[in-house]
């Protein structure tokens, strides 16, 4: 009988518990815990016990308030970075001249995110496991920042820098918005307005809303959890993050947690989910897109930590399920809601003024705003006592785990690829037959790496159909041999989607290909990624992910038989425009060019490269040592015909060999001397914009080689627009006056490839018309009259074929 009843030690647990769930329910600074938080938390605490993660259900309590005041103190200190420039840890009013000159700062959407992440690294402590998170709203980077500082999880830069109580607080506010710069004119302070490479964890900017939506899935590998912070507004405008159950497979990816952080508000307008009827609808399309959705109090940091805790759980559950059959996929994918106020803690909550500066004035000069200010901010202060408790509860669950500064996610190294052997041909071939064996092969060789094909296209129709039998498109319901639940492709015809899921996959092998037109809508996403990784490489910690094509095939000068719109060269000169060490802009010519590139951009890391390669067949220019010479080099001597005042042919493209080839072949017979010289990877020729780029540069020795002074009269016939490589390579073209380059010049319709060169005033007699120009001889000592006129605009074009 006795042992039916509770002992002592039991009921002096149970009633310390109580104590700890009043205090803790009573709330703090800003944070009230509503009736459905409450019954969720206790909930968590006792499953928490059960599952053997927390001693007893006062301990989780105990750690709910720690989280509360973390939150409110990170809270506090958001609001002085926008506007102080010294703060009191006293929590003593501010004098007028301790505010900042220019106030700045994403506060509103920052605000929210405190207690978003706070939730999560109290989720984090109670489990006693680090998960990863990406932040969609990049910009709201205060949150985090505050939050790291607060907790010590900094990287080495910013723990010099801000940690040691006010001193460091301080320079913490001074250094945000600060504008300093270094000798070289870089950043100089640890830290930046959106997620960069200073911050503790951070794997994206997040400064272009939208793609954290279509990345997140593709994120974690299989074992691993990442939590997602989104934003209301990208949700409303990028809609191809709807897809993601019809591709998360519990088999090869890990856990995502999805949480949308709906406050209402973009920068100067409400959003639709801010009304209760657009709220209601986007619960409702979540649900017909096959997620679940989990309305929760956006405003307290422990509904975030319950909320992350169920969706784990459900998740799990619905695998289980799916494994026992009782499920098929699509999974529902718990998706959770934070409903909150824009600014949600400080003067000015659910204003559009919220977004950036939500005081009507400047405290420093505006004795109101001061006020105000000191009101607000009052309400939010812990004191240093309470914190340092905090603090040093949460540090303890880090025993035997990982700061979240070291998750997963952001130390993201895969091993170096097995490469498989190299089939070289020297026959004629679409040199996207080098890419479709290579990335079977390479698969093959390396099961281990999870493999990815971005897809918006048709892949048969580029000439990729070993790669779509071996791989196959991943669907929910396969119709035919070439589909299949754990497929690898993931095909939509929406580029920034299909992308973003090979731009994340970042522990594993990845390949996209698509028109090079329609190349054009991926640009965001990619630069975002090359951006971030070169951040990495400047403080240090370059990032581990292995290098991959992006491939535009279908180009602008195969794809006459369309319209313009499929004519277009931007996406290999905007990224060529980048930084040549982040992302390689290369052209193979044949296959084997092609071919013999692929092994050192998959052993890349943390650099992409941009390969414009024709899907037609094009001639066999180059062996296989040539190739490998071309890869390593990035151009080669052709031919070349000896005699006085030689001309410098640079070609740049597939085609435009061809043509350079029946140039010179023109010129030998009017017997004029020149040298050919194929241009693969013009980003290696150059001038270096900085110390990074310059080493991954052509050496002089190669480029005098190549390009000898002595050649002064050049002609460049590049696959893109001329003024664009002109610009670019100025090195190589350094007299105006002497030189000629000719491309594309957005001339096009419905033409096949040899009307779209006479068209751009870019097929063989364009080179030698440009060739007598710059030897000031008529174009007839070197075009026949018929020729010429048809050159001049005045004669058939029929005659050029």
């Amino acid at each position: 009988m006795s042992q039916l009843l509770p002992s002592l030690a039991e009921l002096d647990q149970h009633a310390q518990a109580q104590v700890e769930f009043a205090t803790w329910r009573a709330g703090y600074g800003p944070f009230e815990h509503a009736a459905q938080t409450q019954a969720a938390a206790y909930r968590l605490a006792h499953q928490l016990v059960q599952a053997g993660l927390q001693p007893d259900v006062g301990s989780v309590y105990r750690y709910l308030r720690a989280i509360d005041h973390l939150a409110s103190a990170g809270l506090w200190l958001v609001v002085h970075m926008t506007y102080a420039r010294r703060l009191k840890l006293d929590g003593a009013p501010l004098d007028a001249d301790d505010f900042k000159d220019s106030p700045e700062g994403h506060t509103g959407g920052a605000l929210n995110m405190v207690p978003a992440y706070a939730g999560y690294l109290g989720l984090n402590a109670l489990t006693g496991r680090t998960r990863g998170w990406l932040m969609g709203q990049g910009h709201c980077v205060a949150a985090i920042d505050a939050l790291n500082v607060l907790l010590g999880n900094l990287h080495p830069e910013q723990a010099e820098a801000y940690s040691g109580g006010e001193q460091g607080l301080n320079r913490l506010l001074s250094d945000f918005y600060g504008y300093r710069q270094a000798n070289d004119g870089s950043p100089r302070d640890p830290l930046g307005s959106h997620v960069n490479a200073h911050t503790a964890g951070g794997i994206a900017e997040g400064g272009y809303l939208g793609f954290a939506e279509l990345q997140y899935a593709h994120i974690p590998l299989p074992g691993e959890t990442l939590v997602a912070f989104l934003s209301d507004g990208a949700a409303e405008e990028q809609r191809g993050s709807d897809w993601i159950p019809r591709w998360w497979r519990a088999e090869d990816c890990g856990a995502a947690l999805p949480v949308m952080i709906a406050n209402g508000r973009r920068i100067e307008q409400r959003t639709q989910l801010g009304t209760l009827e657009g709220l209601e609808g986007f619960r409702q399309h979540l649900s017909q897109c096959g997620f679940d959705p989990i309305s929760f109090d956006g405003r307290d940091p422990a509904a975030f930590i319950c909320t992350l805790w169920e969706m784990e759980h459900r998740l799990a559950r619905r695998v289980e399920e799916r494994q026992r059959g009782i499920l098929n996929y699509p999974l529902p994918i718990p998706y959770g809601i934070a409903e909150t106020v824009k600014g949600f803690g400080f003067y000015g909550a659910g204003s559009n003024a919220a977004h950036n500066l939500p005081l009507p004035g400047n405290p420093q000069v505006d004795g109101a705003a001061r006020a105000l200010f000191n009101e607000h901010a009052a309400r939010l202060f812990v004191p240093q006592k309470l914190l340092a408790e905090a603090r040093e509860l949460i540090e303890g669950s880090r025993r035997g785990r990982s700061l979240e500064r070291d998750n997963a996610m952001a130390l993201r190294r895969p091993r170096t690829p097995d490469i498989p052997e190299l089939h070289y041909r020297d026959d004629a071939c679409s040199p996207m037959a080098a890419v479709d064996r290579f990335f079977v092969d390479l698969t093959q060789a390396n099961p281990d790496l999870r493999a990815r094909v971005g897809n918006p296209d048709e892949l048969a129709s580029n000439r990729l159909g070993g790669v779509l039998k071996a791989l196959k498109h991943r669907v929910t319901d396969p119709e035919s041999e070439l589909e299949a639940v754990d497929g690898r492709i993931i095909t939509a015809l929406n580029e920034e989607a299909v992308v973003s899921a090979c731009l994340a996959n970042q522990g594993g092998l990845n390949l996209v290909a698509s028109y090079e037109a329609f190349c054009v809508k991926m640009l965001g996403a990619v630069r975002q990624s090359i951006i971030f990784s070169r951040q990495q490489k400047e403080v240090g910690r370059p990032a581990g992910w292995l290098g991959w094509p992006l491939i535009a095939t279908s180009h602008t000068w195969e794809n006459g038989k369309n319209q313009q719109s499929h004519q277009d060269t931007t996406f290999c000169e905007a990224l060529l425009g980048e930084m040549s060490d982040t992302v390689r802009v290369l052209f193979p010519a044949d296959h084997n060019s092609a071919l013999a590139l692929l092994p050192s951009i998959y052993s890349a890391r943390g650099e992409l490269a941009c390969m414009v390669v024709p899907k037609r067949e094009r001639p066999a220019f180059f062996s296989r040592e040539q190739a490998e010479h071309l890869a390593r080099d990035g151009a080669i001597l052709v031919r070349e015909y000896d005699g006085e005042e030689p001309v410098l042919l640079i070609a740049n493209g597939s085609y435009q060999l061809s043509e350079m080839l029946r140039a010179a072949q023109r010129l030998e017979e009017a017997q004029c001397a020149y040298r050919l010289v194929y241009l693969q990877e013009p980003g290696r020729f150059r001038a270096p914009r900085d110390r990074w780029e310059d080493a991954v540069l052509a050496g002089n020795a190669l480029v005098a080689r190549l390009f000898p002074e002595r050649m002064e009269t050049r002609i460049l016939l590049t696959h893109m627009r001329p003024e664009v490589a002109r610009g670019h390579l100025w090195t190589l073209l350094p007299d105006a006056r002497k030189s000629s380059v000719l491309g594309y010049r957005n001339r096009g319709g419905t033409l096949d490839e040899i009307a779209m060169q006479f068209v751009n005033r870019a097929c063989w007699a364009n080179v030698l018309a440009a060739c007598a120009r710059l030897r000031n001889v008529p174009r007839t000592a070197l075009l026949t009259p018929e020729e010429a006129a048809a050159v001049a605009g005045k004669g058939d074009p029929a005659v050029l074929r």
